[in-house]
């Protein structure tokens, strides 16, 4: 990993009391696959705790003996899908990944060229994925290094505690000082990101 991005961290004294203490541990196997399963894996992971997630997302594999085609998706039934533990939209939502693929003709290739915005207004047309899903494909499948997740419960909850912010204060409000407080973390936002789950998870662990 290049620890280059620590360096400008660094100067936001805040985070930085937390940077060595809660290194970054990968959330997701980073193995290079299709970046419609790692949607498909984003979409399992919905509400979901991590051990719950991966367990379901393991069995899913296993059903194919190998990492789906979009084809092998598409044409899974509803119950095979439902016997693995997805819930009945979750299993519409990996149907509706694959036809988009498929229909559009998407690849990895042609992805990898688009912005970080430009992937978010393509992939948050499928039904089901939301913006959340896609930033977890660009922050820990195609490596974008500057992706700030502000919806993301465990990133609030961290900058909250870290920043000792005011609970009171209406969601809007708190996402737009998360937003702003972010923005001196640029290029390297989703490191910080990765930082502040460490760091909350950590938390949590020992309470």
């Amino acid at each position: 990993m290049d620890m280059a991005y620590l360096a400008h961290l660094k100067k936001d004294k805040k985070l930085n009391t937390i940077l060595l203490k809660s290194p970054i541990t990968p959330f997701y196997d980073l193995e290079k696959q299709p970046i419609y399963l790692s949607l498909i894996r984003g979409i399992i992971s919905q509400q979901l705790n991590t051990k719950v997630a991966t367990t379901i997302y393991n069995r899913f594999l296993e059903f194919y003996r190998y990492a789906p085609s979009l084809v092998a998706v598409q044409e899974t039934s509803v119950s095979d899908l439902r016997r693995l533990g997805l819930s009945n939209s979750k299993c519409t939502y990996l149907h509706a990944v694959a036809s988009f693929f498929i229909e559009h003709k998407i690849t990895d290739k042609q992805l990898y060229k688009l912005t970080d915005e430009e992937i978010i207004d393509q992939l948050t047309q499928i039904k089901g994925v939301g913006k959340w899903t896609v930033e977890m494909v660009l922050i820990f499948s195609m490596n974008r290094a500057d992706v700030f997740p502000v919806d993301d419960l465990g990133v609030q909850k961290a900058m909250i505690s870290l920043y000792q912010m005011n609970y009171i204060e209406s969601k809007s409000l708190i996402k737009k000082q998360l937003q702003a407080i972010a923005e001196k973390w640029r290029p390297y936002r989703s490191y910080a990101t990765k930082h502040l789950w460490a760091w909350v998870n950590g938390q949590t662990a020992t309470h």
